[in-house]
């Protein structure tokens, strides 16, 4: 597993500082860009509540309960940069999770664009280039680890 720069860390702690305070809202934002930049992923959040389209997807409380839980994803990933290594486990069974339900991995990076997307309006001048590039190689470190759960969950259902 990769590692981050000291630089890279202080720019994502410092701009998480405030974001992560404040989970939902900002989840909401990020999932709402998700659904415009590929609406097809509204298909994967059919709960006990109908998610036909964005609004009603987004004020479901089932879907708000998935929103708080990548937005804490995020923050462990954030609370561990100087050992991402030791999430390695959760990652890789997070990918299996989302491979058994349908994910593609290709919308992991559909996912980066909403978190980048999130983090610029809620940052606005203080989102610069470093910054976007430390988030970038943070979240690439997530999604292989994620990847290669999702990778083993697909070979073993095909055994």
């Amino acid at each position: 597993m990769e590692t981050l720069s000291g630089k890279d860390k202080e720019l994502i702690r410092s701009s998480w500082e405030s974001l992560g305070k404040n989970k939902v809202p900002h989840g909401v934002i990020m999932f709402s860009r998700l659904f415009e930049l590929d609406p097809a992923l509204l298909t994967l959040f059919h709960y006990n509540t109908n998610c036909g389209n964005t609004q009603d997807c987004l004020s479901s409380p089932e879907f708000l309960e998935h929103v708080t839980k990548v937005m804490l994803v995020i923050d462990a990933a954030v609370s561990h940069l100087d050992d991402l290594h030791s999430l390695g486990d959760f990652l890789l069974n997070l990918g299996r999770k989302h491979q058994a339900v349908g994910v593609n991995p290709q919308s992991f990076a559909v996912v980066g664009e909403s978190l980048l997307y999130m983090l610029q309006c809620n940052l606005g001048q203080a989102y610069t280039a470093a910054m976007r590039q430390a988030w970038l190689n943070m979240y690439g470190i997530v999604v292989a680890a994620m990847s290669q759960g999702w990778a083993e969950n697909g070979e073993d259902k095909a055994d």
